[in-house]
């Protein structure tokens, strides 16, 4: 039998709960432990990070651990790929996730929530990526389902919990986005992807989370 792995997440951080869709989808057994960063697992002081049990693995950056997720548990390709060029395609939107969507999205949460004092330019800087990571992701959608193939992978689900903070990082400026009418393949994409059983538990669990329902 499997043993537990053990998933070092944050409440808040959009990173560890990518982690958890992929487990949840791949029906892995998995506790959770909430940190703030340290330092005692990744020496970069971030979560998410994992311990496996099965196979003595400790291991830090989302994408390294859903990488080795797949590799590892996703023996019937439920999520993946094992036909070129499927499987390079998928690792190459996971890739655009980590390089292309998670930073600028992230520091438009910076600017935007957490810095201590407004600068206009950088807020309008990294709104714009955003947006232009929207277009992107909606010009490869049209005519598709998924970024890759017949099938929703591990590829598709990396974006999900960026996107669905996308009007929270807006905020007053959030009625500049019409997603439903200019981006209208990734608004389809992100509701199939919002209405899978595996995403709705993990924002069940979010929710728990930070109203104490969950364990820290």
């Amino acid at each position: 039998m499997t043993q537990p792995i053990t998933l070092y997440s944050h409440i808040t951080g959009p990173n560890p709960w990518k982690v958890s869709i992929i487990l949840e989808e791949l029906k892995i057994p998995y506790t959770t432990k909430f940190l703030e960063p340290y330092e005692t697992l990744n020496p970069n002081g971030r979560v998410p990070a994992i311990t496996d049990p099965n196979t003595s693995l400790t291991l830090w950056e989302s994408g390294a651990i859903i990488e080795y997720l797949i590799d590892t548990y996703d023996q019937t390709t439920q999520l993946s790929y094992t036909s070129s060029p499927e499987r390079y395609h998928t690792k190459q939107w996971l890739h655009f996730q980590m390089s292309g969507q998670g930073p600028y999205f992230g520091q438009a949460h910076w600017f935007t929530k957490m810095h201590s004092e407004k600068v206009d330019s950088v807020i309008d800087r990294f709104l714009a990526q955003i947006k232009r990571v929207l277009y992107v992701l909606d010009r490869h959608l049209k005519g598709k389902e998924w970024l890759v193939g017949d099938k929703c992978t591990y590829a598709d689900l990396s974006f999900v919990m960026w996107n669905e903070g996308i009007p929270w990082i807006f905020g007053d400026r959030a009625g500049e986005l019409e997603m439903e009418k200019d981006y209208p393949n990734f608004f389809a994409w992100h509701t199939r992807l919002m209405e899978r059983p595996s995403v709705k538990k993990v924002f069940e669990d979010k929710a728990a989370a930070k109203s104490g329902e969950l364990p820290l």
